[in-house]
């Protein structure tokens, strides 16, 4: 494990600097967005823009990085990034910030599918999920602290874009020098959702739905909060805790997924986790306290289902499809991500608040079911873990 660890340093440094730009921005655009008097709309569409550009470059990542190779993709992607924080103090507009949140979007998914196929390469079936996981606790952990800027500057200020365009550029330098060997070039360019499905349905099946939680979560959080008559700071804090209990039980979760069918390690935690959110559901009643430690349970089960779904799917596909099954995964995510929250938003208007979490407790429970299902179809134990060989390129084995 720390060769493994040691293998993918410049990567995780990369991360640490990338993520936390991206943590300040994604909250600097919206709280910015209300103080220049943009349209609740034009906000709406801001977070809308995000994924659907994220939707759009999983189409196109997996070509650019076969075109270029893994770090040179990567430092074109940091440039785009750099000149997009930069675009935005100069052009205060509903339609032009969109439009960025579009590109930046874009350039993000390219960077999830360098990041995750490197990941893929350099680890394999018995530590792919604490891998996984220590990439997503640096992930979180550098998103918390981008966003912790905001206390101390003003965010009309320009210089917090270019703290985030600088924050960018750094991000390049670890993996310019890094001695660590990347990943072979994508053997396919093109997204291939039914190769996926054939190849890790469970992992296919997941994405969709923790896309849908996911999106449906941080998009209608404040709403319900404010429906319980928190005010913002508790509504800040009850965020607080789901975050903890994600950054908490990724590793765990991780590691025990690499020595069980991590198929199971997905039932358990989405099982628990539409216990707790069915709890939430019932929030109007709850003392916070107790508001706040089911929080904690729903970020230490549900938040950790993206992780083992993707282990598992590329487990079963192999690291010649790394950016194959990246691409594929975050398309289906950030379909979840834009169809969901319309209908959260939707029930929530027509049964109250609580039906946020009516709606991600039903999803997580059904996606316990499929993968129960899957489990007794395919049978279980290491031996769904293993890597295929150069000769098992083939779908339908998952």
């Amino acid at each position: 494990m720390p060769a493994a660890v040691s293998s993918i340093a410049a990567l995780l440094s990369s991360v640490l600097v990338l993520i936390a730009g991206n943590g300040l921005v994604n909250t600097l655009v919206p709280l910015r967005a209300k103080m220049e008097g943009f349209p609740d709309l034009a906000i709406g569409l801001l977070g809308s823009g995000y994924f659907a550009g994220m939707l759009a470059g999983t189409l196109a990542a997996p070509g650019l990085i076969a075109r270029a190779g893994y770090i040179r993709a990567f430092a074109a992607f940091v440039a785009g990034a750099v000149v997009v924080a930069l675009v935005y103090p100069l052009a205060v507009v509903p339609a032009v910030w969109v439009g960025l949140r579009y590109a930046i979007g874009f350039l993000f998914s390219g960077f999830y599918a360098v990041i995750e196929a490197w990941l893929s390469d350099k680890s394999n079936a018995g530590n792919r999920g604490r891998i996984y996981a220590v990439y997503q606790v640096v992930s979180y952990g550098a998103t918390a602290a981008g966003q912790e800027v905001l206390a101390f500057v003003d965010p009309r200020s320009a210089a917090l874009f270019s703290l985030v365009a600088g924050l960018f550029a750094l991000a390049m330098l670890p993996m310019a020098f890094t001695r660590a060997e990347p990943p072979p070039k994508p053997r396919t360019v093109s997204l291939r959702l039914p190769w996926l499905w054939n190849t890790a349905p469970v992992g296919a099946v997941a994405a969709f739905a923790i896309g849908c939680a996911n999106g449906s979560f941080w998009a209608m959080v404040p709403v319900y909060g404010l429906s319980l008559g928190l005010d913002a700071g508790r509504v800040a804090g009850f965020i607080t805790c789901v975050i903890i209990g994600t950054a908490l039980a990724l590793y765990p979760a991780g590691r025990l997924s690499d020595r069980i069918d991590r198929r199971l390690v997905l039932i358990g935690f989405a099982g628990v986790g539409a216990l707790a959110e069915a709890a939430l559901a019932l929030g109007s009643a709850l003392p916070y306290g107790l508001v706040c430690a089911l929080g904690f349970a729903v970020g230490s089960t549900t938040m950790v289902l993206y992780t083992l779904a993707v282990s598992h799917a590329n487990d079963r596909a192999g690291p010649l499809h790394a950016v194959t099954v990246s691409s594929g995964l975050l398309f289906l995510y950030c379909a979840g991500a834009i169809l969901a929250p319309v209908l959260a938003a939707a029930l929530m208007g027509r049964f109250g608040a609580t039906a946020l979490f009516w709606q991600n407790g039903a999803t997580h429970a059904a996606l316990a079911a499929y993968a129960m299902w899957r489990v007794g179809v395919r049978g279980r134990g290491p031996a769904l873990r293993r890597e295929p060989t150069l000769g098992e390129i083939e779908p339908g084995r998952g």
